[in-house]
């Protein structure tokens, strides 16, 4: 019987890597994205099934996770990939937005692992946050975005202390810039985008790339997985010297305006 894994924010670039990397390990995939044509065109296999949910929507949220648990015999992995970006000066930032942006990147994050909770801890399984950089450090323009990561790094590595007497792994992977959707780069009203889709990216790594190393870390059973070398070089320096960081990443991004 194939392990189950659920991916938040299925059908994007890294959602997309990611099951088709633990696919060619043998695993079934469940994909949950917003409902629309992208989502309808996924070819439903004998190893995926795909989902339209607004994780936003805790009605929707719910009875999608319930679903999926009713549908599959185990869960063992749940990757919260699902996630926006917004790339704006906190002075022209609403805070309708700010709030919009820590709902998709921290609350639907946190209530796909209350409704998997128990289904990972009969399985012994793994949560799996998708971070970033900007989880662990600053980056400007993006102060809402940093926040969201922050938060969501913070309630896993906390949750990590609780679920372990379970026999379930808690995994945080740090992706820093993978470019997903540079075809797409565009901002809305609010500066929301979607993710790899920044235009001041550093370094960018392909989906394929960064899905390889997230996956190659879990295999290792790392507890925290920098994805690319700006995302190795950049937790290394932010530990040693938080101000040598500050000052290296305003130099690469700000001045690229």
């Amino acid at each position: 019987m194939s392990r189950t894994a659920v991916i938040t924010g299925g059908v994007g670039g890294l959602g997309q890597a990611l099951a088709t990397a633990l696919q060619a390990e043998g695993w079934y995939t469940v994909l949950i994205d917003l409902p629309g044509d992208t989502l309808d065109a996924l070819t439903e296999t004998s190893m995926q099934r795909a989902y339209g949910c607004d994780l936003t929507d805790a009605a929707q949220l719910e009875a999608t996770c319930r679903q999926i648990c009713a549908d599959r015999p185990t869960i063992d992995l749940v990757i919260y990939n699902a996630g926006v970006t917004q790339i704006l000066p906190f002075d022209k930032v609403s805070m309708a937005s700010h709030r919009k942006v820590f709902e998709i990147n921290y609350f639907a994050a946190v209530s796909c692992a209350q409704a998997f909770l128990q289904p990972l801890r009969q399985s012994k399984g793994t949560h799996l946050a998708m971070s970033s950089v900007a989880g662990f450090s600053p980056l400007i323009h993006r102060t809402t975005y940093a926040a969201s990561k922050h938060a969501l790094e913070g309630f896993f590595k906390s949750l990590r202390s609780e679920e372990k007497q379970y026999g379930v792994r808690t995994v945080i992977a740090a992706p820093s810039f993978v470019a997903t959707n540079t075809d797409n780069a565009q901002t809305d009203a609010a500066g929301l985008a979607r993710p790899g889709s920044a235009s001041d990216g550093v370094d960018a790594m392909s989906a394929e790339n960064a899905a390889a190393t997230i996956i190659s870390g879990l295999q290792k059973r790392s507890d925290f997985i920098p994805v690319g070398r700006v995302a190795r070089l950049a937790h290394v320096v932010n530990r040693l010297s938080p101000k040598l960081f500050q000052a290296m990443m305003e130099k690469k991004i700000a001045n690229q305006d």
